[in-house]
């Protein structure tokens, strides 16, 4: 009770004495009252009858007025906020953005147009293979140059028409399925999936990789994000078939068991077809945007790469399988 009535003593006579400056640079509360202070709360808890035994407590003096500089705690408070920010960025999460485009993109302008373009090419340029050969049949026999030989426009114009829907149809299952690989897988693996390819590889390319790994690196990023195109072509692949099956069963007038059966292997070995043929575009757009993209400029060269192989691997695996294994698919 002694050291209380001290400091409040203390306290009375200057109240400015409990501020914080005071601790630091003022001299009234130095470390000889505290410690008299202690000392006489102490010596007054103590009983008389007790003194004997125990004596007088002895109080250790020590130099409380000692503070560190502010100019110390300023540069270790900013060294520690410089070490968390730095390690914060070290060990930052990586976010993946995911862009998806639009569900129905097959039907915009500039896409739709490439579209009708290929579909009407790919259909009416052989037509004029024929053409030419009839010019030169008829250099060298010019009496038959007086019949007449009519062309047909209109099958070729159908088949147009369905290449178009078919591709436009491909294109729009792709976009329903980036929306699944979205909902239902991680954000990881989805990024993979959707990521731009020919950007990819350019960033790829400014790490200084060397060629082989550049190449399997490449290679890697073309087969997953071509894997959606290529499930969507097999999905609708697939579903043209399975329609044909079931509407030649339907249409026709034979419908005992052994009909049905052989349409139905013939539908298996049409899948079967299908998915070789959709195996080895996935593989050989892959091994040529890697070739590509090490050998050329990193966009254009996997771009490029990946179309060729895109289609010269459906044909190379079918002239192989036939010529090796006598299949034809």
């Amino acid at each position: 009770m002694a050291g209380i009535a001290i400091l409040l003593d203390l306290y009375q006579k200057k109240p400015s004495f409990c501020s914080p400056q005071s601790f630091h640079s003022s001299g009234l509360f130095s470390a000889s009252a505290a410690a008299a202070s202690a000392a006489a709360t102490v010596a007054a808890g103590t009983p008389f009858a007790s003194r004997f035994l125990f004596g007088y407590p002895k109080v250790s003096h020590c130099d409380a007025g000692a503070v560190l500089p502010e100019h110390y705690i300023s540069n270790t408070q900013r060294s520690s906020e410089d070490f968390f920010k730095n390690d914060a960025l070290k060990y930052s999460v990586k976010e993946y953005k995911i862009e998806l485009k639009p569900l129905f993109s097959a039907f915009e302008l500039r896409p739709f147009a490439l579209t009708t373009l290929r579909s009407f090419l790919l259909f009416y340029l052989p037509l004029l293979e024929p053409s030419l050969n009839i010019e030169e049949d008829e250099e060298d026999f010019p009496q038959d140059s007086t019949e007449e030989r009519r062309v047909d426009l209109v099958v070729p114009l159908k088949k147009s028409v369905k290449q178009i829907i078919r591709e436009t149809t491909v294109v729009t299952t792709r976009r329903i399925l980036e929306r699944l690989a979205v909902i239902y897988v991680s954000q990881r693996m989805a990024w993979k999936l959707l990521k731009d390819v020919p950007k990819s590889a350019v960033r790829k390319s400014q790490r200084g990789m060397p060629a082989t790994v550049y190449l399997f690196r490449v290679s890697r990023t073309t087969f997953r994000g071509h894997l959606l195109g290529v499930t969507a072509a097999w999905i609708v692949q697939t579903g043209i078939e399975i329609y044909r099956c079931f509407s030649r069963i339907t249409n026709s007038d034979e419908s005992d068991e052994a009909n049905v059966t052989v349409r139905a292997k013939l539908l298996g070995k049409k899948i079967s077809g299908i998915t070789i043929r959709c195996g080895a575009s996935l593989i050989f757009a892959s091994i040529g945007a890697g070739i590509c993209a090490t050998l050329f400029r990193p966009s254009v060269g996997q771009w490029i790469g990946c179309a060729a192989g895109d289609l010269a691997g459906p044909i190379i695996v079918s002239v192989c399988l036939e010529k090796v294994f006598h299949v034809d698919l």
